[in-house]
């Protein structure tokens, strides 16, 4: 069984002309600045994050919230709660009031997966929330415990198949799981699953050996793999990631498999269009400053910049790729 899952380069290459241009056609920063503050009701504005602190979700709330301040002129507040795949801090964004000072932080799994992953989602990704603008991209690294026997992508699987059910993964969220699902599937490798609450958790597993593998964001890894206590033998992504150089990607390694995830943020349905506008503006304005950039390729990310209207069609596209993947692999779905 073959899967392919990866973003449209060209759409993409397209979105990010589209954006620059309308950068460098826009009013004056203090015009668009002072219609945000003016469309926002003074009260300090909840920025929630569904994972754990130094998740790519709270990197990109992290690098937005202080900027929208200085902007609006008023406090935005980092607000993170874990939970399994994001549920219930999405969750509460999804019924808070639409006026703007509720956003959420999501990603792939948040607003693309869960819908599709659970029997009764608490929120509908769709219905119950209006895209604002993506922030960044990028792929998934699969690290192993260090000890492992394994120096690359086909020696790991060689040791999964002569160890069946032995070798345990590492789950963090359900992209990875999904993502592991399809590289089991395709190669044969028979593995357990156990789950963890976010990439960190799940990568100290990992480096302890009481987990054996994990797939996940390489900024949760970068510092286990630089210290010798992970082996990063592939990353999922179309490129090798520019924080991880000599990792080969999974097709370079003989396996025909893609997958890339995305960041952005998120307003409860019925939103006030002037508001998601406002909003995408400055959030498209603040990734494209040189030291956002920086910031974000020095993590391995890419800058996404898209419309609310592109961002929807993104997060839609992705929602019926992982559903045809949730099928056809059998996954359980959560209750």
């Amino acid at each position: 069984m073959k899967f392919e899952i990866k973003f449209n380069l060209l759409f993409l290459k397209g979105i990010l002309i589209t954006v620059g241009a309308a950068l460098l056609t826009a009013t004056p920063a203090h015009a668009q600045t002072g219609e945000l503050a003016q469309l926002l009701p003074q009260r300090p504005v909840l920025m929630v994050v569904p994972n754990a602190a130094g998740g790519p979700n709270d990197i990109a709330a992290r690098l937005l919230a202080p900027r929208l301040a200085e902007i609006v002129k008023q406090n935005f507040i980092v607000d993170n709660r874990a939970s399994a795949n994001g549920l219930t801090g999405t969750d509460y964004v999804a019924k808070a009031t639409p006026n703007g000072t509720f956003l959420s932080v999501g990603n792939t799994g948040t607003h693309s997966i869960n819908g599709s992953l659970y029997k009764k989602p608490l929120y509908d990704p769709v219905r119950d929330f209006t895209a604002v603008a993506p922030v960044m991209t990028g792929g998934l690294v699969l690290a192993i415990f260090a000890k492992l026997p394994a120096q690359n992508f086909r020696e790991f699987i060689a040791h999964a198949k002569a160890n069946p059910n032995k070798i345990n993964a590492a789950i963090a969220g359900a992209t990875g799981e999904i993502a592991t699902n399809a590289i089991k599937m395709i190669t044969g490798a028979p593995m357990n699953n156990i789950p963890y609450k976010g990439g960190i958790p799940a990568a100290l597993a990992v480096s302890q050996g009481e987990s054996h593998m994990v797939l996940t964001n390489p900024s949760g890894v970068q510092a286990s793999i630089d210290s010798g206590r992970l082996r990063a033998i592939a990353v999922t992504g179309a490129k090798r990631e520019s924080a991880l150089p000599a990792v080969p990607t999974l097709q370079e390694s003989g396996m025909d498999f893609t997958v890339d995830f995305w960041t952005g943020v998120f307003l409860p349905s019925q939103t006030p269009p002037k508001i998601v506008q406002a909003y995408a503006r400055e959030i498209n304005r603040i990734t494209a400053m040189p030291e956002v950039q920086a910031r974000l390729t020095g993590l391995g990310y890419l800058m996404m910049p898209a419309s609310p209207e592109e961002f929807a069609a993104i997060v839609k596209r992705d929602a019926e790729r992982y559903r045809k993947i949730i099928i056809e692999s059998k996954m359980q779905l959560l209750e």
